[in-house]
């Protein structure tokens, strides 16, 4: 894979009187606010439209917990039935009394010390049987904050994916379905969890865009997280290229954009799958969102130096199939305004597994 460097710093606030511009755009006070964001229901319903009308089941710790003792229980039965007798080994009944106690706490945790109990959790080869014995259902959004923090440090990342997807983001999502906000505690712990890129990408955006299932509302609150933190160019780039191989929904086009907003120097192998992924749409008789057209604008804005000229013929016949009557020319005029790249010159520098 070649690597390059954008050399646009054009802007799409040029387009801010677009109706629709603000789907983009997270409140200047969303991190003060708990990430709090006013969304258009019209808006709202074009993100439905292209929602997974048969979503996945949502899958917790609890799930995962139970799944385990199942299949526990099913293994010791037949373990009693052939050999010794003897069932697997439980959890000591002082233990149980112990993280039962932790639970109590952290179901009315405001400030303060955590249970030292609660601390080594991370360092438990069962830590997630642990975990399980706290109820995390049931913690207060401070607790889950304290949390994050104490796993996101001391946990590896494939666990602290584990973590963030079945503790954080089910939590996170039902908050902003319950409050239409997310909780200034929970915002704070999304931040948090970016301690661990990889994981935070793996355990959280990209089961969000896999489910097919993001508002708008969610989308936007994430995204603020993406605009306002710094993340390494390699985990942001993979990112990307999972997003653009995905089934499109209308959340995607958000990420995209904030992503691309951060104009990074891209990866040829990305950049290429970006442009991939918007003409697949050439074909498509669908009415796309306007975050589509926005999504668009903003790679060739970042990135029209860095297309071949066979890139940039397609692109000008996708806009012909998928058309909006302020965006596209503004597309159009970016596109035949810029010189190609010279494929033959790039020099491989970094891939991207």
């Amino acid at each position: 894979c070649l690597c390059h460097k954008f050399s646009d710093a054009g802007s799409a606030d040029s387009l801010r009187p677009i109706r629709d511009q603000q789907s983009l755009h997270v409140t200047d006070a969303a991190e003060e606010t708990g990430g709090e964001v006013d969304v258009d229901p019209e808006d709202e319903k074009a993100i439905e439209m292209f929602m997974n009308k048969n979503p996945p089941l949502r899958r917790t710790l609890a799930d995962i917990i139970m799944e385990k003792i199942t299949e526990k229980q099913t293994e010791v039965g037949t373990v009693m039935s052939e050999a010794s007798g003897r069932a697997a080994p439980q959890l000591d009944p002082r233990v149980l009394e112990v993280y039962r106690g932790v639970s109590k706490v952290l179901s009315k945790y405001r400030s303060g010390k955590l249970p030292k109990a609660f601390k080594i959790i991370p360092a438990l080869s069962n830590w997630e049987q642990v975990l399980y014995l706290t109820e995390p259902e049931t913690w207060t959004a401070a607790a889950m904050y304290q949390a994050t923090r104490i796993f996101s440090s001391n946990l590896k990342e494939r666990m602290a994916q584990r973590f963030y997807n079945l503790v954080l983001l089910p939590r996170i999502r039902d908050d902003i379905a319950e409050f239409k906000r997310l909780n200034f505690h929970l915002y704070s712990a999304l931040k948090k969890a970016l301690f661990k890129p990889g994981a935070w990408f793996k355990g959280i955006l990209l089961p969000l865009c896999e489910s097919g299932t993001c508002t708008l509302r969610e989308a936007i609150v994430i995204g603020s997280i993406i605009t306002r933190c710094s993340i390494p160019v390699l985990h942001s780039s993979a990112a990307m290229l999972k997003i653009a191989e995905m089934e499109y929904n209308g959340a995607n086009s958000i990420f995209l954009r904030l992503l691309l907003d951060k104009k990074y120097a891209l990866p040829f192998r990305v950049l290429d799958a970006l442009l991939a992924h918007f003409l697949t749409f050439r074909a498509d008789r669908r009415t796309l969102p306007v975050l589509w057209h926005q999504s668009l604008l903003t790679l060739v804005q970042r990135y029209k130096a860095d297309l071949s000229s066979e890139q940039k013929e397609a692109l000008l016949e996708l806009l012909k199939c998928q058309t909006h009557a302020q965006i596209s020319p503004e597309i159009r005029r970016e596109l035949q305004s810029a010189e190609s790249r010279d494929l033959e010159d790039a020099t491989p520098v970094m891939t991207v597994d």
